[in-house]
């Protein structure tokens, strides 16, 4: 996919340059060692820039143009690339190399591309309520046809494993390229003038360089595997070694490492017995499954218990959001993903916007009934939380509010948002393993729809709307063999959009056919 060929010929035309980055990918500076690197070997060169809000919407487009003066002659260069007469594209991120190709701004016969294999989802991918990553499949068939040359691979990560950020990488693999007519040496000169970072920048930018020059693309997958770990025999403690001796004793080997993973979560959630009562729900479903032949079936119904009951049973709440805002793991991940030293200070700041219902939920069962009974109560708070708050856990008075928040956590099986998630758990699983003996393909499916109930506050309350609408349904499909597949797609229905438009739509189908 990168064979070598000649630079881009010299004559009467521009050599033009369209740089796809996104913030803080530092496309600005690329743009500007590419003019450094121009006008330093007495080429006439300029560069424009239009933005796309970044992170936010899309890449800024750097557009650099060069030519050599002739007959004394200052050229006239565009601000803006033109479709089909582009000679190079360089993207920082994989689908950004997707959009050039949309634009226009790649073409078979002229276009270089040189394109990250890394991904920064955008806004579009990250709103939907369901699986909203685009397939970067679709890019890669693209490449072959709609470019002339192409040079991919990981330089985020190459970039940070040599110290720097991928705009050295990129401008190395501009140099590996051998696209245009100039030296490693004038390149590497461009990056030494620029005076900040410049030993990084060289590192990253060398191994670019060699990586371009060795013509292998890395292989590009819609998503990394995720495989789970084998669960271990013993872990060294008590409490939880008698939780594995369960997990291997009472359970077929294929459930162990899910329910490996969710005994995990839910004593990072709780505690040891907590999880003990995840295993005590499990092995009671087992029994049903291993009646109604879920051996013959690889216990698909059991393996979707393991999986979305520990998702079920470790609630989002104002709990569990003041213990993960305030971990120190997470104050690391900060500073390390943001790239700050020993010595630099570092201040977050968490917007946070509970409803009244999430702050009578931390109540003691009986007070928040109480509350809740009374419309006067709920009003005083709605007034008193309606806002939401910015939030500097990196100041004491806001780090030791959410640190006390986090300490009720023994108190959470009192409270009475835990005993409203027991009973709508208690009453979908009853509904699920009732299905069993007369369809089990639908009964897995009701476990799985779980997947529709998620996050926090609003998003909590309209993930549960959508799941209680969906299993509404379930009467309907009972006597249907295809009632499974049925409920899955409505389960991707409600996926679609926030609105759940997409989800009326489907239930009106199945409630016309039933």
């Amino acid at each position: 996919m990168s064979r070598p060929i000649n630079p881009i010929s010299v004559d009467e035309k521009p050599i033009a340059i369209a740089i796809l980055a996104m913030g803080g990918q530092g496309g600005g500076v690329l743009a500007d060692w590419v003019v450094a690197l121009a006008e330093a070997e007495g080429w006439v060169a300029q560069s424009t820039s239009v933005p796309g809000v970044a992170q936010r919407t899309g890449a800024t487009i750097y557009y650099v143009e060069m030519l050599k003066p002739k007959g004394g002659q200052m050229p006239v260069l565009s601000l803006m690339p033109t479709p089909g007469d582009v000679d190079v594209v360089l993207a920082a991120e994989f689908m950004e190399a997707g959009r050039s190709m949309l634009r226009g701004l790649v073409t078979p016969e002229k276009t270089t591309l040189i394109a990250s294999t890394h991904r920064s989802y955008a806004v579009g991918e990250k709103e939907v309520p369901g699986d909203g990553i685009g397939d970067p499949l679709a890019v890669v068939d693209a490449f072959d046809v709609a470019a002339k040359k192409t040079v991919i691979f990981d330089m985020q990560t190459l970039a940070e494993k040599n110290g720097s950020v991928i705009s050295s990488a990129m401008f190395g693999a501009l140099a590996g390229a051998n696209v245009l007519p100039f030296t490693r040496n004038a390149f590497e000169a461009a990056v030494r003038a620029g005076g900040k970072g410049v030993e990084a920048s060289l590192r990253a930018f060398g191994a670019a360089f060699d990586r371009a020059r060795d013509g292998k693309p890395d292989k590009v997958a819609r998503k990394p595997d995720k495989l789970l770990p084998d669960a271990p025999v013993s872990v060294g403690h008590p409490k939880l070694d008698r939780l594995l001796g369960r997990i291997h004793s009472e359970f077929p080997p294929v459930l162990a490492p899910m329910l490996y993973a969710g005994v995990k979560k839910l004593v990072d959630f709780q505690d040891p017995r907590y999880a003990e009562e995840y295993l005590d729900t499990a092995a009671r479903l087992l029994v049903h499954d291993r009646d109604a032949g879920g051996a013959a079936r690889g216990f698909g119904f059991s393996q979707e218990v393991a999986k979305y009951l520990a998702i079920a049973m470790a609630y989002d709440d104002v709990v569990r959001v003041a213990d993960l805002k305030t971990r120190a793991t997470r104050f690391e991940r900060v500073r390390k993903e943001i790239g700050a030293t020993g010595e630099q200070l570092v201040y977050t700041t968490e917007y946070m916007h509970p409803r009244a219902e999430e702050v009578v939920g931390t109540m003691p069962a009986l007070l928040g009934q109480f509350v809740e009974n009374r419309p006067a109560l709920l009003k005083l708070l709605e007034r008193l939380f309606s806002k939401g708050r910015r939030v500097r856990t990196g100041t004491v008075g806001w780090f030791v509010a959410l640190y006390a928040l986090s300490s009720l956590k023994p108190m959470r099986r009192t409270m009475l948002r835990h005993k409203r998630e027991m009973a709508h758990i208690g009453s979908w699983l009853e509904t699920a393993s009732a299905l069993l003996p007369a369809n089990y393909d639908l009964a897995s499916a009701v476990i799985g729809s779980r997947r529709l109930v998620k996050g926090y506050s609003d998003t909590h309350s309209r993930g549960q709307g959508k799941f209680d609408k969906v299993l509404s349904v379930v009467p309907l499909l009972k006597a249907r063999e295809d009632g499974g597949t049925w409920l899955k797609r409505l389960v991707q229905a409600a996926l679609q959009d926030e609105a759940g438009k997409s989800l009326d739509g489907a239930l009106a189908t199945v409630r016309s056919f039933a």
